[in-house]
């Protein structure tokens, strides 16, 4: 009994069927009309960010005045795969006024940046092994986690786990990225 539990818990962590395609490259470039610390995001597309949690909590700071929405995940979680096509879209789609972070969660930099390679975003990730950085926005627990902050730097939401399609992820971003 406990070794078929052991199974259904590894089948249900591994995501379970293919990986959804990439939502397409990403440019690096900024909207028009984008503020300086958006600009900045652009600038840092797709990229692994150390510094733990004072870096992340310095960036959410200088980005106050634009609303933030933060994407924990991990190369290895299958939920993250299944619904990273949805962050890349709103991404670029929101990106001149709502900012996009990335936090990766228990995972290794080598697999994270494989991970990034697969699914380019224009928007940068902290590095998170220790997932200290995830516990300043409520999202230590679960893999995916978006969490959701006002344009004054107030966490407004947390969501855990996947979002199911795009029009979730969409209706929330309108809902608590303000």
């Amino acid at each position: 009994m406990c070794r078929l539990l052991l199974i259904a818990l590894a089948v249900a962590l591994a995501g379970c069927g293919d990986d959804p395609k990439s939502a397409g490259p990403v440019t690096g470039e900024a909207p028009a009309g984008a503020s300086p610390p958006l600009v900045e995001i652009y600038d840092q597309s797709n990229e692994l960010l150390p510094g733990g949690p004072d870096a992340f909590k310095e960036r959410l700071a200088e980005l106050k005045g634009s609303p933030v929405v933060v994407n924990k995940w991990a190369s290895w979680c299958g939920p993250c795969r299944e619904e990273f096509p949805y962050f890349q879209r709103q991404a670029r789609e929101r990106g001149g006024k709502v900012a996009f972070l990335g936090v990766n969660s228990g995972d290794n930099d080598g697999a994270a940046k494989k991970f990034l390679d697969q699914y380019p975003v224009p928007f940068p990730s902290y590095l998170d092994g220790d997932v200290t950085v995830a516990k300043e926005f409520e999202g230590a627990l679960a893999w995916p986690t978006t969490a959701f902050y006002d344009s004054k730097g107030k966490l407004a939401n947390v969501h855990q786990g996947v979002y199911e399609d795009e029009a979730a992820l969409a209706a929330d971003i309108e809902r608590y990225a303000r």
